[in-house]
């Protein structure tokens, strides 16, 4: 990158576009701005065009920063808690995952809220680039933070549970086991778990079959007992 040129991007059908030199110089000296423009190898990037070209009709005048200032009053006027908006997983960490969600602007999936069923690893669930339906949590709209979730979306206690019913026969996959050994969570769907008697030679993430011995829908609990 030279500060002081102006960016050229190529597009399909012969199609070319134009960052202005001042946009480039606008994000000089600071390196997380600067991520933004350059450290977009192989993901989709958002532009505003702002003019055509005259001279040649297939090249656009593009800003990155209209963008971002769209988006901002976007989050800071029109997006509420609750709202399911579109988005694009962006990257993972043990914590959760970073969910592109318009024009550069990334929320923040906790790891505790993906699923019912709880995860050691986003991994699990999420791949990087996986374009996913998303719901906002909570938005701090002074410093244009959003937060997310995802369990929601995965139906409720009573939907999942719809179509099991007691002495069925189900696979499941063993998550985290409970405090003093009492039991293991066992998962049926991503939004729905059971617990089975405390063993200790089962490890996490292994698949097993489960007998569903009860169905306690006042207390929305599952009594399971693995069979194999």
């Amino acid at each position: 990158m030279i500060y002081g040129c102006n960016l050229h991007f190529q597009f399909a059908d012969g199609i070319t576009g134009i960052l202005p030199k001042q946009e480039v110089e606008e994000v000089r000296g600071n390196l997380e701005q600067t991520k933004r423009y350059f450290s977009k190898v192989n993901q989709t990037l958002q532009f505003v065009v702002t003019d055509v070209n005259h001279e040649d009709e297939n090249q656009f005048f593009l800003s990155r920063l209209q963008v971002g200032n769209t988006v901002k009053q976007w989050i800071t006027e029109d997006l509420q808690e609750g709202q399911i908006i579109p988005g694009i997983v962006r990257s993972m960490k043990p914590y959760g995952v970073f969910v592109e969600i318009a024009g550069g602007v990334v929320g923040l999936l906790h790891i505790e809220d993906i699923s019912v069923g709880r995860i050691r690893e986003p991994e699990e669930r999420f791949s990087i680039g996986q374009k996913i339906k998303i719901m906002v949590k909570s938005i701090n709209r002074e410093q244009k933070q959003v937060v997310l979730t995802y369990k929601e979306l995965l139906g409720t206690w009573e939907e999942n549970v719809a179509d099991i019913r007691e002495g069925q026969i189900l696979p499941g996959i063993i998550r985290e086991k409970e405090r003093n050994r009492n039991g293991v969570f066992i998962e049926l769907k991503p939004n729905l778990v059971g617990l089975a008697e405390y063993q200790e030679q089962l490890a996490y993430g292994t698949k097993v079959k489960v007998f569903v011995k009860k169905i306690q829908k006042e207390k929305k609990k599952i009594k399971l007992m693995i069979v194999e």
